[in-house]
């Protein structure tokens, strides 16, 4: 059995996604970003994103897949674990984030982009046939989280949001 201190440490910023086995931790901070975790239990691979919004709007641009929004997130780490023989079916998801950070704010275009990027993840993975096997999304504040891909286990702590001392906003 691994101990975390022997784990190599990775650390996603928004529109990052990494793929590892079991020497690996992968941890991040999510807002309103929802990051997705797929592991393998039999192999103890797997992978997280950490994506800003569910999909990319407009004009087609740059062509290149990017992390940033989640359909494309998801798709980038099920090609990375396919490099290994790893099918989507096989691997088990957990998905964490979609935190309000406006609270008392709730007609805020800002207060809906969690909400949209929590339920683009469940309808993303249900569609490839992946099963959720926990979540911890929406609520007040960030989010820290850190996966253990050896054990596939999640740690998820969810800080709410502190008002101004004077009562401002």
């Amino acid at each position: 059995m691994q101990h975390m201190e022997d784990l190599i440490d990775i650390f996603l910023q928004p529109g990052e996604l990494f793929v590892g086995d079991k020497d690996y931790q992968i941890r991040t901070i999510l807002g309103s970003c929802v990051s997705i975790t797929l592991w393998h239990p039999q192999l103890r691979m797997g992978g997280m994103s950490h994506f800003l919004l569910p999909t990319r709007s407009g004009a087609a641009g740059d062509p290149a897949l990017d992390g940033r929004y989640g359909d494309e997130a998801l798709h980038l780490m099920l090609e990375e674990l396919a490099r290994y023989g790893l099918r989507p079916q096989d691997c088990e998801a957990k998905i964490f984030g979609g935190g309000n950070m406006f609270p008392g704010h709730e007609r805020s275009s800002a207060t809906l982009v969690g909400q949209r990027n929590g339920e683009a993840a469940r309808e993303m993975l249900q569609a490839q046939g992946i099963a959720v096997a926990s979540e911890s999304l929406f609520g007040n504040g960030h989010r820290q989280i850190i996966f253990d891909v050896g054990t596939g286990d999640v740690w998820s702590r969810q800080i709410e949001p502190s008002l101004p001392r004077d009562g401002a906003l």
